[in-house]
C-alpha cells in the first residue's frame, strides 16, 4: 500500500467536514439575516453532505481491500510451509475486506442513493411550499450575507476542482459525484452572493435562485431514483466502472464540459465519415477554445470599464454602493464616454435629467399600441381616461329645501392634472427617498386635496372659478405650493407645468351642470342689461355714473342735514348748487334753460314796466292820439291777415261803387323789372 491510495479517502472526508460546516453556517447565517433563500440553500448543502459521507465510507472499505490484498500477497511471497499448503482457501477465507466492498457497493450504494434521493426530494417539496410564507422579518445584512456566500463558494469551488482532478483516476471515479455537488452549491452560492449585492438595485437575483434551488433538488432526486431502477438492469462488467447511482450526469455536463467535446467529436466523426477530430483545425481549435473564451470573458469584463451617457442624461457612479466622494460630493458622471473601476466594484445608474417627464395626478391615462397616453378631446359629458379620482372642494352655503338640509357645503369634481417636472438634483433624486416618483405623486394629492378645500367652483363667479378664469391663477397656486413642497422634502426636481384643462363636473352631472351654466349666463345677462341701462341713464343725467352717485350722496348729506337743522346745512346748501351748476347731462340742460327762462321773464317785465312809463307820458301829453293810435294799432294786430276792402262814397250815398270780388292775380311790375336788372348786372 502507498500513501496516495488514502488521498481519495481524506478528499471525501475532509470535503464531508466542509459541507457539514457550510450547511451550519448557512443555516445560522439564513435565520441571522432573515433571507429564507440561504436555509434553501443550506438543505442543498446537506444533501451534497450524504454524498461525500458515502463516498468516505466506499473509499475506506477500498483502502481497507486494499490492504487486506497486501497482506495476503505479502504473505503468499514468504517461504512455503505446511502450514500454508491450503493457501487458496485461506486467503479466500481472509478476503473480509473485499466480500464487504462487494456487498457495499452491489446493495448499499443504490440504498443510500434512494435515500439520497428521497431527501432531496422531500427537501424539494418543503422549500416550493416554503417560499409561499411571509418571512418573519424584513431582510437585513446583505452585504455580510454576500461576503459569506463568496467565501462558501471559494472554497467550495476549489474543493470541487481537486476532487474533480483526482476523479481522473480510473480507481478514484467516484470522486466525480461528490464534486459535482459540490459546484453545484458553488455556482449557487455565487450567484447568491452577486443577487445579495444588487439587493438595493433589485431582487430579481435572488427571486430567481429561490426557484432554482427546489427545481434543482426535485431534478437531481429524479434522475437519482431513474438511475436506481436502470443499474438494475445495466449488465455489469468485471473491471469496469459503474457509475453510482447518484453520480449525476447532469451536473456531469457542467463539471467535466470536456467530456461534452468529446461527445460532440465523436458525433462530428460519425456524420463526416473520418476522423474530423483528428484534423488540424480541430486540434487548434480544441487547445484555443479555452484561451478564447477566458480572452472574450475578460474583454467583457473589462468593458463595463466604459461608460457612455447620451445627451440629456447623467449617471450616477456607486463605488462599492457608496454615492459619495471623499469630500462628501456626489459622483456624477456628465454627457460623454467616461471610464470607471469594473463591475462590481462600480456601477453607474443613468437617468434622463434633461427630459421633461410626467405624473398622472387625479386618473389613470388609457395607453395606446405604444404604451403611450391617447390624446383627444376633453369633454365634460364622457370619461376621458382609463380611471379618473374625484376631488372634494368646498362650495358657499346656499338656501336649500328641507331635503338638503344639513349637507356639508362641499362638491365632488374630477380632476385630471399632469404634472411636468425635470430632475434639477440626481443624488437627491435617488438616494433622497425610495421612490421618489411616489414621492412626488404624494405631495402633488396632498397639495392638490388642500388647494381643493380653499377654492371656488361657483358657475356665477366665472372669473374666480376652476371651471373658468381662475384656472391661471389656480395653476401658478398649484406649482408653486408643489415646488415649495418638493423643495422641504428635497426630492431634487423642478416643476415645469401643472395642467388644469382637465378639471370638469361628473360625466353624470355634466348636462344638469350645463343647465345651471345656461341659468346663470342668463341671469347674468339680465344682470348686465339692467346695469347697462342704469348706467345709461345715469350718464345722461349727470354726464357719468361716477357724478350722479356724487350728486346723490351730497343730497343725502344735505337731506339728513335738514332733518337734523345742522348749523352746516347753508354751506351743504352751496356745495350742493355749486355741483349741480358743474354737473352734465340732462342736469345741465334743464339747469341752462330754466336759468334762460328766468332771464327772459325778467327782462320781459322789465320792458313792459318800462313801456307803460312811456305810454302813461304818451297819454298825459296828447289823450285823443294816443287813444286813437292804440287803436289803429289793435285793429293793425286784428286784422293783420285778413283781406280788407276800402269803400269811397260821398256824403249823399249817391255815388254807386261796384266791386269786383273776383280772385285775381296782379303782377308786380316793379318786382320784375328789379329782377330782370340784377340778372343783366350779373351777366355782365
Amino acid at each position: 500500500m502507498t500513501k496516495s491510495s488514502k488521498s481519495p479517502e481524506y478528499v471525501a472526508w475532509i470535503s464531508l467536514g466542509l459541507t457539514l460546516v457550510f450547511f451550519c453556517l448557512a443555516f445560522f447565517i439564513g435565520g441571522w439575516s432573515r433571507y429564507p433563500v440561504i436555509v434553501f440553500l443550506s438543505w442543498q448543502i446537506l444533501s451534497g453532505a450524504f454524498i461525500w459521507g458515502v463516498l468516505g465510507l466506499q473509499f475506506r472499505l477500498r483502502s481497507m481491500a486494499e490492504r487486506e490484498d497486501l497482506d495476503m500477497a505479502h504473505l503468499q511471497s514468504g517461504e512455503a510451509s505446511t502450514i500454508f499448503h491450503a493457501g487458496g482457501d485461506r486467503a479466500e477465507l481472509m478476503a473480509v475486506s473485499k466480500r464487504r466492498l462487494a456487498i457495499f457497493e452491489t446493495w448499499f450504494l443504490p440504498i443510500f442513493a434512494l435515500l439520497i434521493a428521497l431527501f432531496q426530494g422531500l427537501m424539494a417539496a418543503y422549500i416550493w411550499h416554503g417560499m409561499k410564507a411571509d418571512p418573519d422579518g424584513d431582510p437585513r445584512n446583505a452585504l455580510v450575507v454576500a461576503v459569506a456566500m463568496t467565501a462558501i463558494a471559494f472554497i467550495s469551488f476549489l474543493m470541487s476542482r481537486y476532487g474533480t482532478g483526482m476523479s481522473a483516476e480510473p480507481s478514484w471515479k467516484p470522486l466525480r459525484s461528490g464534486g459535482s455537488i459540490m459546484l453545484a452549491s458553488a455556482f449557487l452560492c455565487f450567484a447568491l452572493a452577486i443577487g445579495m449585492a444588487l439587493t438595493i438595485q433589485t431582487d430579481t437575483v435572488v427571486a430567481v435562485i429561490t426557484f432554482v434551488i427546489p427545481i434543482l433538488m426535485g431534478v437531481l432526486a429524479i434522475e437519482t431514483a431513474v438511475n436506481v431502477v436502470l443499474d438494475i438492469y445495466r449488465p455489469r462488467i468485471e473491471g469496469h466502472y459503474n457509475r453510482a447511482a447518484f453520480d449525476s450526469r447532469i451536473l456531469g455536463v457542467v463539471n467535466e464540459p470536456g467530456g461534452l467535446f468529446h461527445s460532440a467529436a465523436g458525433a462530428i466523426d460519425y456524420q463526416f465519415g473520418f476522423k474530423v477530430s483528428q484534423t488540424w483545425f480541430y486540434k487548434l481549435l480544441e487547445r484555443a477554445i479555452v484561451p478564447l473564451m477566458l480572452f472574450g470573458t475578460v474583454t467583457l469584463y473589462l468593458s463595463s470599464a466604459f461608460v457612455v451617457v447620451d445627451t440629456g442624461e447623467q449617471a450616477v457612479v456607486e463605488r462599492f454602493g457608496n454615492a459619495l466622494k471623499a469630500d462628501g460630493q456626489p459622483r456624477l458622471l456628465e454627457t460623454g464616454l467616461s471610464m470607471k473601476w469594473p463591475w462590481p466594484i462600480d456601477r453607474v445608474f443613468k437617468y434622463p435629467t434633461a427630459r421633461v417627464q410626467e405624473v398622472y395626478i387625479g386618473y389613470s391615462p388609457t395607453l395606446d399600441a405604444n404604451g403611450m397616453p391617447e390624446r383627444g378631446p376633453l369633454l365634460w359629458g364622457k370619461a376621458h381616461h382609463a380611471e379618473e379620482f374625484s376631488l372634494l372642494v368646498a362650495t358657499e352655503e346656499q338656501d336649500v329645501t328641507s331635503e338638503a338640509e344639513g349637507a356639508p357645503p362641499v362638491s365632488l369634481i374630477k380632476a385630471n392634472i399632469p404634472v411636468h417636472y425635470k430632475i434639477k438634483d440626481l443624488y437627491k433624486y435617488m438616494y433622497g427617498h425610495s421612490d421618489t416618483k411616489s414621492m412626488l405623486e404624494s405631495i402633488c394629492y396632498q397639495e392638490l386635496t388642500r388647494f381643493g378645500a380653499s377654492t371656488n367652483v361657483q358657475v356665477d363667479q366665472a372669473e374666480d372659478s376652476l371651471f373658468g378664469g381662475g384656472r391661471e391663477a389656480a395653476r401658478n397656486t398649484l406649482k408653486t405650493r408643489i415646488q415649495a413642497s418638493v423643495n422641504a422634502h428635497e426630492l431634487g426636481v423642478d416643476i415645469v407645468l401643472v395642467g388644469l384643462q382637465g378639471i370638469h363636473p361628473p360625466e353624470e352631472l355634466a348636462e344638469d351642470y350645463q343647465a345651471v351654466v345656461g341659468a346663470v349666463q342668463t341671469k347674468q345677462a339680465l344682470i348686465l342689461g339692467a346695469e347697462t341701462q342704469r348706467n345709461r341713464m345715469l350718464s345722461q343725467l349727470a354726464g357719468s355714473v361716477q357724478e350722479a352717485y356724487a350728486l346723490y350722496a351730497k343730497i343725502g348729506e344735505y337731506q339728513a342735514a335738514r332733518k337734523r337743522g345742522d348749523a352746516s346745512l347753508e354751506a351743504l346748501g352751496k356745495d350742493l348748487d355749486k355741483a349741480f351748476l358743474g354737473a352734465k347731462g340732462e342736469i345741465y340742460k334743464e339747469l341752462r334753460e330754466s336759468q334762460a327762462y328766468a332771464f327772459e321773464q325778467i327782462k320781459t317785465q322789465e320792458g313792459t314796466g318800462h313801456r307803460f312809463g312811456g305810454q302813461v307820458q304818451a297819454y298825459r301829453a296828447a289823450k285823443d292820439i294816443y287813444l286813437q293810435d292804440l287803436r289803429l294799432v289793435a285793429l293793425a294786430e286784428a286784422l293783420q291777415n285778413v283781406r280788407k276792402y276800402a269803400i269811397v262814397t260821398d256824403e249823399k250815398d249817391s255815388l254807386v261803387t261796384t266791386l269786383d270780388l273776383q280772385e285775381q292775380i296782379f303782377i308786380d311790375m316793379y318786382k320784375d323789372l328789379l329782377g330782370a336788372s340784377s340778372q343783366e348786372n350779373s351777366g355782365q
